[in-house]
Parts: C-alpha cells; sequence; structure tokens
C-alpha cells in the first residue's frame, strides 16, 4: 500500500517585540486615523465633566445632541447643584441610566461649589473624590482639559491593550499603571484616545476586524482566536438541522 508522503509543517509564526518595542509604532500607526479628540462637544471644562458623565454606557454622538439644550438651561455649577431633579432628568433621558447621572450630576457640581468654590479640581486625586468621577472620567477632564497626560482605560483600551499583548491586566487601574510605563508621558491622552476610536471602528469586541487593521503585523491577536471558536461553537448549536430535530422533539411530546 503507497504511503501518503507527510504534510510538511507550517513555519512558525515570527516572533513579535516586546511590547515596549512596539507601543511607538502602533501608536505612529493609528495617528493619522484618529488624529485629535473631537467626541464630547463642550466650551469649557465643567461642561466636559457633565458630557463626559452622561457619555457612560452612551455615545458620544447621542451625548452630543443632548448637551446643546442641557448647557443652555445650566450654565454653572451652582446652577446644576440647585436644579430641580426632574428637570435635569428629562433633559438627560436618551443618554440613558438618566436616574442615577442626574443624581451624580447634582450632587458632584454641589460638592464643586462647596469645595472649589465653583471650579472644576485640576488634579487627579481631588477630581475622584466627586460623586460619579473615577479614574477614568478624572483623566478624560486632566488630559482635555488642563493639558495633563492620562491613560483612560475604558472597556475598548483596556480590550485592546490586551489583544495587543501591551498589558495582561484586566483590572483597569492596574492597566493603567502598566500602559504608564511603555507609553510615553506626552502621548498619554492622545494614545487613549486612539485605541478608543480603534476599538469602536475596527478592533471590535466580538468580531474584531483583524483582516482591515493597520496593526495586524504588530498584534499577537491574543484571545481572538478563542473568539472564533466560540462564534464556530454558536453558528453549530444553532444550525437549522439541530433547530428543525429539537422542534420535531417538541412536537411529538
Amino acid at each position: 500500500m503507497e504511503q501518503l508522503a507527510p504534510t510538511p509543517a507550517l513555519p512558525p509564526e515570527p516572533k513579535l517585540p516586546p511590547a515596549r518595542e512596539r507601543v511607538g509604532p502602533i501608536n505612529e500607526r493609528l495617528s493619522p486615523i484618529y488624529p485629535a479628540f473631537d467626541g464630547l462637544t463642550h466650551e469649557n471644562t465643567l461642561q466636559l465633566v457633565i458630557a463626559t458623565m452622561l457619555s457612560a454606557q452612551c455615545t458620544d454622538a447621542r451625548v452630543n445632541t443632548v448637551t446643546p439644550a442641557l448647557f443652555a438651561r445650566f450654565k454653572t455649577a451652582r446652577d446644576f447643584a440647585e436644579c430641580d431633579i426632574k428637570e435635569l432628568r428629562r433633559l438627560i433621558k436618551p443618554t440613558g441610566f438618566y436616574k442615577s447621572k442626574a443624581k451624580n450630576i447634582r450632587a458632584c457640581c454641589a460638592e464643586i461649589v462647596a469645595r472649589f468654590n465653583g471650579e472644576v479640581p485640576n488634579t487627579l486625586d481631588e477630581l475622584v473624590t466627586l460623586p460619579g468621577i473615577g479614574r477614568k472620567t478624572a483623566n478624560v477632564i486632566l488630559g482635555h482639559a488642563f493639558d495633563t497626560p492620562g491613560i483612560t482605560v475604558d472597556t475598548h483600551v483596556g480590550r485592546l491593550a490586551r489583544r495587543l499583548g501591551l498589558t495582561r491586566h484586566r483590572n483597569a487601574v492596574k492597566a493603567e499603571l502598566a500602559l504608564m510605563e511603555i507609553v510615553p508621558q506626552e502621548e498619554w491622552t492622545n494614545f487613549s484616545h486612539r485605541l478608543i476610536l480603534h476599538g469602536r471602528a475596527v478592533c471590535r469586541s466580538r468580531k474584531p476586524r483583524c483582516e482591515k487593521c493597520v496593526l495586524a503585523d504588530l498584534c499577537p491577536k491574543l484571545g481572538v482566536k478563542g473568539l472564533a471558536k466560540k462564534r464556530k461553537r454558536k453558528k453549530k448549536k444553532g444550525s437549522p438541522q439541530r433547530t428543525q430535530r429539537a422542534r420535531s422533539k417538541t412536537a411529538s411530546k
């Protein structure tokens, strides 16, 4: 019996440089695609604070449809602190979770009035003491209102940082500190912004568009293969044949 020749082994994939050496080229490739922060429309620091709080679990585009009327009605921190909570809820309702957001906005502005003379504080330690403001929101405010660089780790930044092999941490604070060690400080704010936009447009959570990604040759795609296997299992589980057999069994009972 004729023996088949063994299938030649595929050459091993080239080993990528360490994260510290790749982060610069990653940022350079994303820079012309996502050049500047233009997400949340605002005219002053207080408006940026409010808009950022509203952007939780909501798109920037939707927030920008709500804030013109909101900022026309309430102009200062005292205005927000003393506003009618029902009116505030009504104005921000399209952004979702409007009851908790309204509560946090009013409480945050009350603290700004009481403790900071109506002015938004400009340090991370002070910002995170305000209701509704965590490290993520604080870094957005510092980076875009006070030109103080900061790494903003939201779900997009965390996901891309892990897929790119820049950090293994799932904890946002640990991921932030890890990225701060390898990203040049002057690029902290811009790098975060670019990862967020790239995560929305290309490196999506369930179906990353690796074939259209400018970072494909710099990315180890950690966890991406697992997503493909999950989709394949899910598709097999819900195949028409299986579904038809399940219906037949149900009908026969």
